[in-house]
């Protein structure tokens, strides 16, 4: 405990500790319509679609951040597209730009010379490395999509019950659908530090289901997944101190035991 409480006056980890809970709240209310919407492996392209960005911004002498997000939105925007079109299947577009974004990355790769270690940095995060910058910009977005929830929380509703009912009522369905694909992509970018491109779509998607296992209420699914989203970040950073094991994979462990906890309470529950 006297450990645990030492570290906190060092500056980057009190940096690591407000990243976390920045992120844990973004991913999971984010992660709520995610879920609901069965769009996983949707998030899952978006953010493995980041990697070519951030080595093209690399390449162009950039901040990675900026073209991360310029990837992930045209991703998003281009897989709501063609999935509501119904040009191609939604599981194959996703394959489609998840795999070109990836190649692009590893492309680019070959044009760099000493950014290999900043681009796996990118890849696998590192929570401790945020930076002040990096937490203005998470903070920045998370007032965003807090304020488009609220400001659209009736009709977001509406769309994750079901569309067709939605577009009935006059509500812009289409609308909607492009602008949760855009929030889910910058919370994926500005989230790349925490746990990193390949286990980001995890820390959306796990506290949501493990909510889901909890409460049939949609305001108390949200508070729940918050909830968890915070602490799976703070437990897992605080074990990856003591264990001296990598954030970004620690903080996704520590979610999906808490998933797995609440999955098997629902089935002890359902079998009595």
């Amino acid at each position: 405990m006297t450990d645990l409480l030492n570290i906190l006056q060092y500056t980057f980890m009190q940096r690591a500790i407000l990243a976390g809970i920045v992120a844990g709240v973004m991913c999971s209310i984010v992660g709520v319509y995610v879920v609901l919407k069965r769009l996983s492996f949707m998030g899952a392209g978006i953010s493995h679609s980041a990697f070519g960005g951030v080595a093209l911004g690399y390449l162009l002498g950039i901040d990675p951040m900026f073209t991360a997000i310029g990837f992930c939105v045209l991703s998003a925007l281009g897989i709501s597209f063609f999935s509501r079109r119904k040009i191609v299947r939604e599981d194959t577009v996703i394959g489609i730009f998840y795999s070109a974004s990836m190649g692009l990355g590893v492309f680019l790769t070959g044009y760099l010379r000493g950014y290999n270690v900043d681009l796996f940095g990118y890849l696998f995060g590192n929570i401790l490395a945020v930076t002040i910058s990096d937490l203005k910009i998470m903070t920045g977005v998370l007032a965003i999509v807090v304020f488009l929830v609220i400001f659209y929380y009736k009709e977001l509703l509406s769309i994750v019950l079901d569309d067709e009912t939605a577009a009935v009522s006059g509500i812009p369905v289409a609308f909607l659908n492009h602008l949760l694909a855009g929030l889910v992509a910058i919370t994926i970018v500005v989230s790349l530090r925490v746990v990193g491109i390949i286990l980001v779509s995890a820390l959306i998607v796990i506290p949501s289901a493990a909510a889901m296992h909890m409460t049939d209420n949609f305001k108390t699914l949200m508070a729940l997944s918050v909830t968890i989203g915070v602490l799976s970040c703070l437990t897992g950073l605080f074990l990856s101190y003591l264990l001296n094991t990598p954030s970004g994979a620690t903080i996704i462990l520590t979610a999906t035991l808490i998933f797995v906890i609440a999955a098997l309470r629902t089935s002890l529950r359902r079998a009595h």
